[in-house]
């Protein structure tokens, strides 16, 4: 007697492979709007831990965060080429700066992943696991990174660094 075949591992799209607080992990890399390396940022005083501050690009006042910070684990050491994965925020909310150990690679479809359910992972923000160079990494849901409160707060000291850029005139007011 025949055995059936398991349907084969569903296959993850094209990912940006990338390490943060020394844990390996993907994006999806159509998430993924640039990939930067570190520059100076600007941080005033009284930000939360987890902001790592705003990056002026292009006279938009672009929020930075920490991802391990975010996600609870520790951050890695400090270097000169940590990276910036910048995001598009959802609903259409302007930008968004992941700062990470280190970007690894870019690597096209076909990974194979297994998915993870939402309320079994860091916050819900983990969608899956892929296997590929380096061993298995955790595929992260940027839709899932931030909670409405932490998108709250992101959105209001967003506002504040974008008028303060403007009273420099390197930016448009909010």
């Amino acid at each position: 007697m025949a055995t059936p075949l398991e349907p084969p591992a569903p296959a993850a799209g094209p990912l940006v492979l990338f390490a943060m607080g020394g844990m390996p992990c993907a994006l999806p890399r159509e998430a993924v709007r640039a990939l930067l390396p570190l520059p100076r940022l600007d941080s005033p005083p009284g930000l939360p831990e987890l902001l790592a501050g705003f990056l002026n690009l292009g006279g938009t006042a672009v929020p930075v965060v920490e991802l391990a910070l975010l996600l609870g684990g520790e951050p890695g050491a400090p270097h000169p080429y940590r990276h910036l994965i910048l995001l598009d925020r959802p609903e259409g909310k302007g930008k968004l700066a992941l700062l990470v150990d280190r970007v690894a690679d870019v690597v096209p479809e076909g990974l194979p992943i297994r998915p993870v359910e939402a309320e079994r992972s860091l916050g819900g923000v983990i969608a899956g696991e892929v296997e590929g160079p380096g061993g298995s990494r955790h595929l992260l849901d940027p839709a899932r990174l931030l909670l409405a409160q932490e998108a709250a707060i992101l959105e209001e000291l967003s506002g504040q660094a974008q008028r303060r850029l403007a009273r420099w005139g390197t930016g448009d007011a909010a």
